[in-house]
């Protein structure tokens, strides 16, 4: 298979993940179907499942992306100390990653996910790394925590308000800014 025909198809199922992972986070798994999911991306029903061959394959792939994308966010930030930088780094990365992958970011966003008492079972899969890049170890205090749930409450709905304005990047800057707000931080 050539290089572009493999970028190509790696596209095709980025968009997949990303609309399944939207309609996931806004109608729940058990409720989104499979025909539901080839609408929203233009393909037949059998063409989404030459793709993804069942409906839990594809939960699963929309589980593994969030994973990879939760990983990259930590990975980016893990050797720098906790603190005001730390924290902002992790919210511009959050931010360029919900612009890019808004289904996925919301699902994995979802306050709900968050404060799950088991987050393995959460809809957007275990976001305990996400927490993690934060500095704040993996069981964080109660306030930190729900400032860190705060802050992917607002780049979740901000993101996707910014998206439906057709002005993701003109409102960055200022939902970095606001998330940022959930922290007390001192703005820069």
């Amino acid at each position: 298979m050539s290089v572009v025909t493999r970028a190509f198809r790696q596209q095709i199922d980025e968009g997949i993940l990303d609309h399944a992972a939207g309609l996931f986070a806004r109608h729940g798994y058990p409720l989104t179907s499979i025909r539901a999911v080839a609408d929203a991306v233009g393909l037949s029903k059998p063409g989404l499942l030459h793709r993804f061959p069942s409906k839990e394959a594809l939960r699963e792939a929309v589980v593994r992306r969030s994973q990879e994308l939760q990983r990259d966010v930590y990975s980016q930030v893990h050797d720098m100390p906790p603190g005001p930088e730390r924290d902002r780094a992790v919210i511009e990365t959050v931010v360029d990653q919900a612009q890019a992958h808004p289904g996925l970011l919301s699902l994995t966003l979802g306050f709900h996910t968050l404060l799950e008492t088991d987050a393995r079972d959460a809809p957007g899969g275990d976001t305990r790394i996400l927490i993690e890049a934060f500095g704040s170890g993996p069981e964080p205090e109660p306030e930190r925590l729900l400032r860190i749930t705060a802050a992917f409450s607002a780049v979740s709905m901000l993101v996707l308000a910014a998206h439906r304005a057709g002005k993701p990047s003109a409102w960055r800057p200022h939902i970095v800014a606001i998330a940022c707000d959930s922290f007390g931080h001192p703005h820069p």
